[in-house]
C-alpha cells in the first residue's frame, strides 16, 4: 500500500501526498516532541519536513523504507532545530551581558562619571568643545554643525571622533 501511495505522490497526487500525512503526521510530531518536549514547535518542524517531501516528491524510491527515510530527515530537522536555538540562547546571553555591561551606573558611581566626563571635555580644545556641545547637549546634525562653525561635515565628524576618543580614554 505504501509503495503505492508512494508512486502516486512522486506522480505529483495531491491526495495521495494528504493520505501519506495524515498516516505519518502523529507518530512524527510524537518522535519530534520526545526530542525538544515542545508539541506547538514539533507540530512547526513536521510541517517544515512535509512540504520538504512534497517539493523533493522526485527524489522519493518507493523501494526503500519510508519510515526510515522520514524519521532520517526529522532528525536532522530537529538537530538543526536545536543548534539553531542554542546559538539563539547564546546570542540572547551576549545581549543581557552588554546591557547589564553598560546599564546607568548606581547613584555615586554615576556622579563620578559625570564629573570625569565633564574634566575630560574641559581640557578639548574650544572648537572640539564647542562641536561636542551642539551634538550632545543642543542635538544639532553634522550638517547643522558644520554649517554654524562654517567647517566641512567631514571636520565636524572627525573632530567628534577624536573628542569622544580623548574623554573615552580620561574616563575609563
Amino acid at each position: 500500500m505504501k509503495k503505492e501511495l508512494l508512486i502516486r505522490i512522486k506522480n505529483g497526487d495531491e491526495g495521495a501526498y494528504q493520505e501519506l500525512y495524515c498516516l505519518f503526521k502523529d507518530p512524527a510530531i510524537r518522535f519530534c516532541n520526545s526530542i525538544i518536549k515542545d508539541v506547538e514547535e514539533s507540530e512547526n518542524l513536521i510541517q517544515e519536513v512535509f512540504i520538504k517531501i512534497w517539493e523533493k516528491r522526485d527524489g522519493i524510491n518507493p523501494e526503500l523504507n519510508f519510515n526510515s527515510y522520514l524519521f532520517t530527515i526529522i532528525r536532522n530537522r530537529v538537530y538543526d532545530y536545536l543548534k539553531e536555538v542554542k546559538k539563539n540562547e547564546f546570542v540572547k546571553e551576549r545581549y543581557w551581558q552588554n546591557i547589564m555591561e553598560y546599564q546607568t551606573p548606581e547613584p555615586d558611581l554615576k556622579e563620578e562619571r559625570i564629573f570625569k566626563i565633564k574634566k575630560a571635555i574641559s581640557v578639548l580644545t574650544e572648537k572640539r568643545r564647542k562641536i561636542i556641545q551642539l551634538n550632545f547637549e543642543e542635538g544639532k546634525s553634522y550638517e547643522e554643525i558644520a554649517f554654524l562653525m562654517n567647517i566641512s561635515k567631514n571636520t565636524v565628524k572627525n573632530q567628534l571622533v577624536k573628542a569622544k576618543q580623548i574623554i573615552r580614554a580620561q574616563v575609563n
